[in-house]
């Protein structure tokens, strides 16, 4: 079976089953394995679902229990009665490539569909605008996107400070901003997650930071270090993941955090008129 993907609102139902429930890391692997594959989850047997996720298929069964059914089949039972079945997918002729594309386009949708609710991002925006200075923080697989919202934040909020090294040097990062007044950090946080970044957001709640955390998944390494996270996947069909969805999640949180700054339009106009005496730009 590819991994194109889940519908947005099998995707949501799986999700919802999920909530509340104190899993193991084991577990939650799982989890987030089946929210990823949430158009075959219904389908897959135990041993197939173990092997996607990485684990044993007692491990499985284990999870079931923990959901509160007797067993993996009445789980599978009961996501069958709930999940909606996978609409077609589109052309089977495609190649890797453009399957690798629909299955990006698919995160969209399911990113589009929980920006349905505004009030988390909106959330997040108060907190970042409030936060003077504001880390940021992504490190390997997401230095790109926490740069880039570094990029254009600097733009408009008046102290941006991007952590995008780990090592010894970022708990005294974080205390440098902590010092300086901050009162939010924010985290993008992408497969494979590393352990420096689990532990840094730890250590930054342990300062008094906010955590808001762009992850891939609600199930991520860093959700229980996070207050307040905000899910877009990755595509996994190519030998490197691609990020689209979370970059777009960046830039829509770049956009509420422009709502909640008052001098926001004012600062991207004095950019523009200084970019234009100095023929920054050749356009």
């Amino acid at each position: 079976m590819s991994d194109n993907g889940g519908e947005p609102e099998a995707t949501a139902r799986l999700q919802k089953l999920f909530e509340g429930h104190r899993l193991t890391p084991t577990q939650r692997r799982i989890a987030h394995c089946m929210v990823r594959r949430s158009a075959d989850a219904p389908f897959l047997s135990s041993v197939e679902l173990a092997e996607l996720a990485g684990v044993s298929q007692p491990s499985v069964t284990r999870f079931a229990v923990a959901l509160g059914f007797d067993g993996y089949p009445a789980l599978r039972r009961h996501l069958r009665d709930v999940v909606p079945a996978a609409a077609p997918t589109g052309d089977s002729s495609y190649n890797e490539y453009q399957q690798a594309v629909q299955a990006e386009i698919d995160n969209l949708r399911h990113l589009s569909s929980l920006l349905a609710d505004p009030g988390p991002v909106a959330r997040a925006g108060q907190l970042l605008a409030r936060s003077r200075p504001l880390p940021v923080l992504g490190l390997r697989a997401a230095t790109a996107q926490a740069a880039g919202f570094a990029y254009f934040a600097r733009k408009v909020h008046p102290d941006v400070r991007l952590l995008d090294e780990g090592g010894t040097l970022l708990a005294d990062r974080i205390d440098a901003a902590v010092r300086a007044g901050a009162s939010t950090l924010l985290c993008f946080a992408l497969p494979r997650h590393p352990r420096e970044v689990v532990e840094a957001l730890e250590y930054a709640r342990g300062e008094g930071l906010t955590v808001v955390t762009v992850a891939d998944s609600t199930f991520a390494p860093v959700a229980r270090h996070s207050d307040l996270l905000l899910p877009a996947a990755v595509g996994t069909g190519l030998a490197f993941d691609t990020a689209c969805a979370p970059m777009l999640l960046g830039r829509v949180l770049l956009e509420s955090m422009c709502d909640a700054l008052p001098d926001a339009q004012a600062r991207l106009e004095e950019f523009d008129a200084k970019a234009a005496a100095r023929g920054l730009f050749v356009e």
